[in-house]
């Protein structure tokens, strides 16, 4: 038997996305968004309204960092979601975190968050409320890697929402091997 939850946004997972942007006077904003995701090989595309101060940063500079937001992280992550940067104009550092300029595009990176996305904007529609951005560089602090040079993601401990229950839940488990383990089933 299955609960009927009607027509709202709730899946699994939904990812904790951190983005940060200048402003016109060189100041790091960010924001917490959920509702995105990789929509072509280098392009993310996500859901964030027109009135968030990092939208109107980010529709300036025409670029912006996407950070994976992490378990040690949390609370900070948690924070730039729930304070407007129009209202608080020095939220970044208030979540305790430091800006590094990216090489790549006129954006900052966290340095606290170790996975960025470093993303030049595609195309914004207010409307809809849709952000496109083309990926450019994927940067990833050393801190992170396992010997062989790749992500460990029980270092990493990227979280994600759980919009059912309101809470962030950590990844870091795996439970097989993707494009091998449905072979056994060919």
């Amino acid at each position: 038997m299955r609960k009927s939850f009607g027509a709202k946004p709730l899946c699994y997972p939904q990812p904790v996305f951190i983005l940060a942007a200048y402003d016109e006077n060189g100041v790091p904003n960010a924001m917490n968004a959920a509702w995105g995701g990789i929509s072509e090989d280098k392009e993310i595309a996500m859901c964030i309204s027109a009135g968030h101060k990092t939208t109107k940063d980010i529709l300036a500079r025409r670029a912006f960092t996407v950070s994976m937001a992490d378990a040690q992280h949390m609370a900070a992550c948690d924070y730039v979601g729930l304070v407007s940067g129009n209202k608080e104009p020095d939220k970044f550092a208030k979540a305790g975190f430091h800006a590094e300029k990216s090489a790549f595009v006129d954006a900052p990176l966290i340095a606290e968050l170790p996975i960025a996305l470093e993303c030049k904007l595609v195309s914004y529609d207010a409307e809809s409320c849709r952000l496109v951005g083309e990926i450019v560089n994927v940067s990833v602090d050393e801190r992170v890697l396992d010997a062989d040079g790749h992500v460990d993601v029980s270092k990493a401990q990227p979280i994600t929402f759980d919009p059912f229950n309101n809470t962030y839940v950590v990844l870091g488990e795996a439970v097989g091997r993707a494009f091998h383990d449905g072979l056994a089933l060919k």
